[in-house]
């Protein structure tokens, strides 16, 4: 049995999901994960010394949740009821896909150390705000958010996630989705193609 875990990781709004989605569609086996599926509640999200609610924060997800649902996938794919799209394929020499989509993959150690292959896509400041002001969020993003908090976290996280992970693969996620998905998609081809060999 061939188990891939694959991270697609990144700043908000740089195409992470677009990717995830388009993968998820075209792999089979493939089942998608969302880190934005385990936002504690707006209750247990603390506010911070900028006065805003710290979403952009590892505290903010229950990683806990997170890791049972990656860990139970590992153990019994079949027992995970996570959302799926490609077809199922029986004759597929026992590969399976976990995609794991999210802003703070690599900022925790636990998830980080199961990924086999880690994507980060990112784009620039000015790209950035002109496309998560053009989203509707629940809750709303709050007047100054995105300068206030979202992009100094990015930052911040994004620091510490190279000072901590050597393998990652950049992504710029200003490149047309189709191009990033055809890039994404050979890599993962050629590492189940290495996993089949090595079996």
């Amino acid at each position: 049995m061939i188990k891939l875990i694959v991270g697609i990781g990144g700043v908000t709004n740089g195409g992470k999901t677009t990717l995830a989605c388009k993968l998820k569609k075209a792999l089979p086996n493939s089942v998608l994960l969302c880190q934005d599926t385990f936002f504690k509640p707006a209750s247990e999200v603390e506010f911070g010394e900028d006065g805003f609610q710290q979403y952009d924060v590892i505290t903010a997800l229950d990683m806990k949740a997170m890791m049972d649902t990656v860990y139970a996938w590992m153990e019994n794919m079949s027992a995970v009821h996570i959302e799926q799209e490609a077809p199922v394929l029986s004759e597929n020499k026992g590969l399976n896909i976990l995609i794991v989509e999210g802003f703070l993959l690599y900022n925790y150690k636990p998830l980080n150390d199961v990924f086999n292959q880690h994507y980060y896509l990112s784009i620039p400041y000015e790209e950035c705000k002109r496309r998560r002001c053009s989203r509707v969020y629940d809750p709303p993003d709050p007047p100054g958010y995105f300068d206030g908090h979202v992009w100094p976290m990015y930052l911040k996280n994004r620091k510490y996630m190279e000072e901590k992970v050597a393998d990652i693969i950049y992504l710029d996620g200003t490149n047309p989705p189709d191009e990033l998905f055809a890039q994404v998609y050979e890599d993962i081809l050629r590492e189940v193609q290495k996993l089949q060999d090595s079996c």
